[in-house]
């Protein structure tokens, strides 16, 4: 890891030292994050409720500078000159370089329809099947970790040779299982898994920006 993720990475321990016994699953959660983007392959979140709020969290931190800033790269910023002049100048003086993540949650006409008329505790599954391809990575927030249609979603993914990150807390429950790799808040209430959840996204997506974009 690069220095400012080092840095980073310990300064967020010590705040957080009930999250200590996570140290090394969430450096390899880091290692999957960084391998995927840099490999060209996108991010896919899902859950539901709060843990919905989640993934549209961490895939906004993504799109965009979250820690740093973004610049977009110079061959873009000379093309977008070429092209539109002082407008596209100015165009691209503003746009960021992001990190494609993809909230399952956040298409409510998709959603909707396909639980109408399908199934709805499939309706991560289908976005997953539709979106997804080797060298993607699925997230699946669960505070339980017996969320059905998160279940679901990681199954499809698994089928697809995608691995997946499970955010979930109590005893990690079926999703634990599942993925690839999980990250269990050791706490029992709902409300107090979703605040280390906060604590954790937040770690993994400034991480995974210090290793990308930092000079």
């Amino acid at each position: 890891m690069k220095q400012k993720t080092v840095e980073f990475y310990e300064d967020f321990f010590e705040r957080q030292p009930r999250l200590a016994p996570l140290r090394s699953a969430v450096l390899e959660a880091v290692g999957l994050l960084t391998d995927t983007f840099a490999a060209g392959g996108k991010l896919l979140l899902c859950g539901n409720g709060g843990s919905c709020a989640d993934c549209d969290h961490i895939a906004g931190e993504l799109l965009k500078g979250f820690l740093l800033r973004r610049p977009v790269e110079q061959e873009f910023a000379d093309a977008m000159r070429a092209e539109f002049g002082k407008e596209g100048t100015a165009v691209a003086a503003k746009l960021q370089r992001g990190l494609p993540a993809i909230s399952l949650t956040a298409h409510a006409a998709a959603l909707s329809a396909f639980a109408n008329d399908v199934d709805p505790v499939l309706v991560y599954a289908q976005q997953v099947l539709a979106y997804g391809a080797p060298g993607d990575l699925l997230i699946g927030i669960s505070t339980s970790g017996g969320a059905a249609n998160v279940a679901a979603a990681v199954q499809t993914a698994r089928a697809l040779g995608i691995p997946s990150i499970g955010l979930t807390g109590r005893d990690g429950g079926r999703l634990a299982q599942l993925a690839s790799l999980a990250l269990i808040a050791p706490e029992q209430e709902t409300y107090r898994i979703q605040e280390c959840h906060l604590a954790l996204y937040h770690l993994l997506c400034g991480a995974v920006e210090y290793e990308l974009f930092d000079e």
